[in-house]
């Protein structure tokens, strides 16, 4: 019997999931599909790494929604090639429906998949499904991807409409899965990695929350932003749903999703700057690269409470408040003079949230070089901002037990110092 096939990857979720609906629509029995790419997986280098252990659970939850319609997950450990060569040996394939993804990575791997299934006379069939527009619908009038947020901004709200955001109602197809006996998932412990006790946050979208974004955002002392980061990041929420609820409560809100995605299209039509500044004469920048510096940073002993505070909560908990994450990343670049690449790195070792456009464009914005960064002459003071966001000190006393104590660490550079040595780093790398 020939079935269809599909690919679960950015989208680990049954409800309003494009590719799977469009699936399930198909004249073909749906297999869901699941790979645990090593590609991937052999690039993390801490086995506890609490992104595998959230897909892990998810996995193991889709699943069983799946059990109870007597199909079941077909679960992959290896390369994507290595799994649909496996798959096409057992299976009668007539179609293989995935939902896109704006990685370069990604790009190749399916690509490559693409090529493989077209010989076995596959048909492959991606969707949009991760975010509200797709690479090519918010352009300029020539067909020119945007480079300024606000432009994009305006075009991306200019063409929405109701049907964007409609949810797709993949449900009521539910009898159109394959029908398969369950076989056990991996074990985390089989795919080479081991389970902490992380609580990872909700995946309800909390109304209340969103209404005061605007006014509670900036203060990482309470909970005032949604987390839902990380249910973005793989899907288990989906951008239609919350960009509808979004947008009826906060402007705010609905423009930090316009920024997920501006960021997203910036690095589908310049894959470059995974490697390289977006406005490249910033790498004529003399970076100090202090081994000893970053490592102070990294580990929350800067003698900086905010930035120390921030790095402190990113290692025990794989989260780092917005805000904070600014003036850190602020602090690494323009203070100590190390290069973006570095943090971003760091960064992308340990979120929770880790998403490759985001923490790409927003290191890079950081750092002045990014497209439509900060001037390179905004040093944020971190004494000014903590006055601002953390007054009463709850945020700083929460993650240092330390401060104010002869374990805490004087302060590894003057302000003023490291501000002036930064203006004049990057007046002589941008006057050449």
């Amino acid at each position: 019997m020939k079935i269809a096939a599909f690919w679960f990857r950015r989208d680990l979720r049954l409800e309003d999931n494009a590719g799977l609906y469009h699936a399930l629509k198909g004249e073909h029995p749906v297999l869901p599909v699941f790979i645990f790419d090593t590609n991937i997986l052999e690039e993390l280098e801490e086995k506890a790494d609490r992104r595998v252990q959230f897909i892990h659970q998810h996995i193991v939850a889709l699943d069983k929604q799946l059990q109870q319609w007597g199909s079941a997950l077909e679960v992959h450990h290896g390369t994507p090639g290595e799994a649909f060569a496996q798959l096409t040996a057992k299976y009668d394939i007539a179609c293989v429906y995935t939902n896109r993804d704006y990685e370069p990575y990604a790009s190749r791997r399916d690509e490559e998949i693409a090529r493989f299934l077209k010989q076995h006379d596959i048909a492959f069939r991606t969707f949009k499904d991760q975010v509200v527009f797709d690479y090519s619908e918010v352009v300029k009038d020539d067909g020119k991807p945007y480079t300024v947020f606000t432009p994009y901004s305006k075009k991306w709200l200019s063409l929405l409409t109701d049907d964007h955001l409609r949810s797709y109602s993949t449900l009521k197809y539910k009898d159109h899965f394959h029908k398969v006996n369950h076989k056990a998932i991996p074990s985390l412990q089989s795919l080479g990695f081991t389970a902490g006790r992380q609580a990872f946050p909700p995946e309800a979208i909390d109304e209340a929350l969103i209404r005061h974004y605007s006014k509670t955002r900036d203060i990482p002392a309470i909970e005032g932003t949604s987390r839902l980061g990380v249910h973005l990041r793989f899907g288990t929420i989906s951008i239609r749903t919350l960009a509808r609820r979004a947008g009826a409560l906060s402007e705010t809100f609905l423009s930090e999703l316009i920024w997920r995605e501006f960021f997203m299209m910036i690095l589908w039509h310049f894959p470059r700057v995974i490697n390289t500044s977006f406005r490249e004469e910033y790498d004529r920048i003399k970076w100090r690269n202090h081994e000893k510096e970053f490592e102070r940073w990294c580990t929350g002993q800067t003698g900086y409470p905010i930035v120390d505070a921030g790095m402190r909560q990113l290692n025990a908990t794989g989260f780092m408040h917005n805000r904070v994450r600014m003036i850190a990343a602020s602090f690494l670049t323009k203070h100590l003079l190390i290069d973006w690449r570095w943090g971003e790195a760091y960064f992308a070792k340990k979120l929770l949230d880790y998403d490759l456009a985001a923490n790409n464009g927003n290191w890079q914005w950081a750092a002045g070089c990014g497209c439509d960064a900060a001037p390179y002459f905004r040093i944020f003071s971190p004494q000014r901002q903590t006055e601002k966001f953390d007054p009463g000190g709850q945020y700083l006393k929460a993650w240092l037990p330390d401060l104010g104590s002869e374990d805490y660490p004087e302060p590894m550079v003057d302000h003023t110092v490291a501000r002036e040595r930064c203006l004049a780093a990057y007046k002589k790398a941008l006057q050449r």
